[in-house]
């Protein structure tokens, strides 16, 4: 076993030696296979990405939340919008109902938002702004991650006083820093509103959810002065299930509460839709999962250019070495040995440029993460996958070269220079 060990790492040293040596074949070699895994392991890391950045908005909606509302989400085949079009949009009073009569709720938020608005301050102004209305605790229900100040109290909120708080491209417009922001007031449809939060720069959700870069976000009281939601917006509301409540309890209760309040008979449908995060997320496991086998069948082919290349070089390699491998077995070396020294040859080259894929993959994530609001994530499974198929298609390219050298006739193989 120790003598098998160390004929092994001899040909190990013996194979790097001859990489070292033969650079513009090494370099050659390792730049397809180097091309190979990085065009491979690049798309299973944006596509692992992707399903990240999409689970995250999901989750950043929130998968314990239920949205009343009058439109219901997606649907298979067609969409038939001409059976929603007349209902009722929710209003606050159902929204006042589902506070005090659902009971599996732990939060309820009544909340609408008005695109294309102005918001002054001075001179400056910022066009295109979203006006977002929410009610008490949407903080609570919805993730906002404030950089500077505090989101609104209970008494702003029931009172309708003019405060806001600003998204991170319109602070950054007006004011360049939260700092300068805070506690200042700005105009928005002719009215004064204090600035009291401003928040963290997110980027724009990947499956349409709310924008609040571009937001300005008021109390919904106060914001009701400046916009009729029933005939300019699309009002909503987000109902939180209790700790330990499922969701289908949840919507149960929420659909018998508001079919009683809208005094629905039993045979009539619902004028109402309850949508939920957990729908649309169980439907991206059958999507990402037949994008990544999409992925995988593009990218083998830059793996299987670069086997060849592997595969072309150990056979210039064998008959370069033929004498040698003659001599070897003219010594008393077996078979196996011989087999295995130019495997490794060929696994080495492979797993080097396997190793420098993934370096220029990680290098990409960098930059991407850098530059852009998409987070791109190169995963441990991937790098071990990287190098697995690195040493696989050695293993593959390098085994028929290396059995016909096994194979040789020592006296043969001598004479042959």
């Amino acid at each position: 076993m120790i003598a098998t060990l160390k004929i092994l790492l001899s040909s190990l040293m013996m194979a790097v030696d001859e990489l070292r040596v033969n650079k513009l074949r090494t370099f050659l070699s390792l730049l397809g296979i180097t091309i190979g895994i990085f065009c491979i392991i690049t798309v299973f890391t944006l596509t692992n990405s992707l399903e990240r950045n999409v689970r995250s908005d999901l989750a950043a909606l929130g998968d314990d939340v239920i949205y009343v509302q009058k439109w219901p989400w997606g649907g298979n085949g067609e969409y038939p919008w001409w059976k929603y079009m007349n209902r009722p949009v929710p209003e606050y009073k159902d929204f006042r109902t589902i506070q005090d009569k659902v009971q599996s709720a732990s939060y309820v938020a009544f909340n609408f938002d008005v695109s294309s608005k102005k918001v002054e301050y001075g001179d400056d102004y910022m066009e295109g702004v979203t006006m977002m209305a929410v009610s008490n605790d949407f903080d609570k229900i919805q993730q906002m991650q404030i950089v500077q100040g505090r989101f609104f109290a209970n008494t702003e909120s029931n009172s309708g006083t003019n405060v806001a708080i600003l998204g991170a491209t319109v602070w950054d417009g007006l004011f360049s820093s939260p700092e300068q922001a805070l506690g200042k007031s700005v105009r928005i449809m002719g009215r004064e509103v204090k600035i009291i939060g401003l928040l963290k720069k997110k980027g724009e959700s990947m499956i349409g959810g709310p924008n609040f870069d571009n937001a300005i976000v008021l109390p919904y009281r106060f914001a009701r002065t400046l916009v009729d939601e029933r005939r300019y917006a699309d009002p909503y509301i987000q109902v939180k299930a209790r700790a330990n409540v499922s969701m289908s309890q949840l919507k149960d209760e929420l659909r018998g509460t508001l079919r009683a309040s809208h005094r629905l008979k039993p045979r009539e449908e619902d004028d109402f839709a309850l949508n939920e995060i957990s729908s649309a997320s169980e439907s991206l496991n059958s999507i990402f999962g037949a994008i990544n086998v999409g992925g995988f069948f593009i990218a083998i082919f830059a793996l299987i250019v670069g086997a060849f290349g592997i595969a072309n070089i150990m056979f210039v390699t064998v008959k370069e070495r033929t004498s040698i491998i003659g001599l070897k077995k003219a010594v008393g070396a077996r078979r196996g040995i011989i087999l295995a020294e130019f495997l490794m040859e060929a696994v080495v080259l492979c797993l080097i440029g396997g190793s420098l894929g993934l370096v220029l993959v990680y290098l990409c994530t960098v930059v991407i993460n850098l530059a852009s609001t998409f987070q791109m994530y190169l995963s441990l499974n991937n790098v071990v996958l990287g190098l697995s198929i690195s040493a696989g298609v050695g293993i593959l390219a390098g085994f028929i070269p290396a059995y016909f050298a096994s194979k040789l006739d020592p006296v043969v193989a001598i004479r042959s220079n």
